[in-house]
């Protein structure tokens, strides 16, 4: 039996990380040939001696550079998993362009149109930022009104593929949380970074008037192996699908705080309770994004993990890695 070819444009980034650890192990070797995409070079040591077998390009999502070599060293993908995102919200309103020509794939999709018709599957990763938030547990079929510069790139490059991609799975993700990757990456990890504030036996700020459902990363990338495999099996090779990706809780950020403090011991009375519009944050941030999860449950099968057990997860894989 043929491998599956796969391909992770944005495999230096966090899900990226823990999409190449996944097919790394459980003898994603037998099944599976990956090759992965990165922006910025060199590329860390630790991930290269993490992942020796899985060939790296470096690829510009601005101008498409570097996707025709995929196609001469590493053939026509079966599926291609879009990871690659300016997914800092406050760096978007200020490099408005940037975000855009990031955001929106127009290069790979360009690249992906090359291709023979029905063969390859695009996975590419949405936000739960397209909606508006001015409700409680949007549906996919809601209207998508983001409102900022980071949700509005997201939404035309939904647009995008819906349009020009014959075969696609859009996943609408909220906050993506769990352990650290192989190669550590700069910025500062939700879990992790509430966990070090609390650690401190100071008061901290929490917003209690934002809320999302935060996800498992190691649920999410489960998600994106059961597409893929579910695509594999089909014989018609046909799939359109938008599903949002959260966990199964509505939580604020006083919330998740409130379940690391519990998991860890922490005072609970060093969580502050501050309205998100007393900080100005330079990006106007959306106030309830949290997502009905019913179809992703439902289509994929699959039991999200809880926020308490995720968070109890993510510290242990923590405490493992401290000398």
């Amino acid at each position: 039996m043929d491998k599956t070819k796969v391909v992770i444009v944005g495999g230096t980034g966090y899900l990226g990380q823990h999409l190449l650890q996944a097919f790394a192990g459980n003898n994603g070797g037998d099944l599976y040939d990956v090759a992965f995409t990165h922006h910025s070079s060199p590329l860390p040591r630790r991930l290269l001696d993490a992942f020796p077998h899985f060939p790296a390009f470096s690829v510009d999502l601005k101008s498409g550079l570097g996707f025709n070599s995929i196609s001469l060293d590493f053939g026509q993908p079966d599926v291609v998993v879009n990871c690659a995102a300016l997914s800092v919200p406050r760096a978007c309103e200020q490099d408005p362009d940037s975000a855009m020509s990031i955001n929106v794939p127009s290069c790979l999709v360009n690249w992906l149109s090359t291709f023979e018709r029905n063969k390859t599957l695009l996975i590419h990763l949405s936000t739960d930022q397209v909606y508006e938030g001015v409700k409680s547990f949007y549906k996919e079929e809601d209207e998508t009104v983001a409102v900022n510069v980071y949700g509005k790139s997201k939404v035309a490059a939904e647009l995008l593929i819906k349009d020009k991609c014959q075969n696609f799975a859009i996943l609408r993700s909220s906050i993506i949380f769990g352990p650290q990757t192989v190669s550590p990456l700069p910025k500062t990890l939700p879990i992790q970074w509430i966990d070090s504030s609390l650690k401190k036996g100071v008061t901290v700020e929490f917003f209690h008037d934002e809320f999302r459902c935060p996800i498992y990363v190691k649920d999410l990338v489960n998600i994106t192996l059961k597409l893929i495999d579910r695509w594999v099996v089909s014989d018609e090779k046909q799939m359109q699908l938008v599903l949002n990706a959260g966990g199964p809780e509505r939580l604020s950020r006083v919330q998740m705080a409130q379940v690391v403090a519990e998991v860890r011991g922490y005072d609970m009375s060093l969580i502050k309770h501050v309205s998100a519009s007393s900080v100005d944050r330079g990006v106007v941030s959306p106030a309830d994004i949290s997502m009905d999860i019913t179809k992703l449950i439902q289509t994929l099968e699959i039991s999200p993990t809880s926020f308490k057990d995720g968070v109890r997860l993510t510290l242990e894989s923590e405490s493992h890695i401290l000398p």
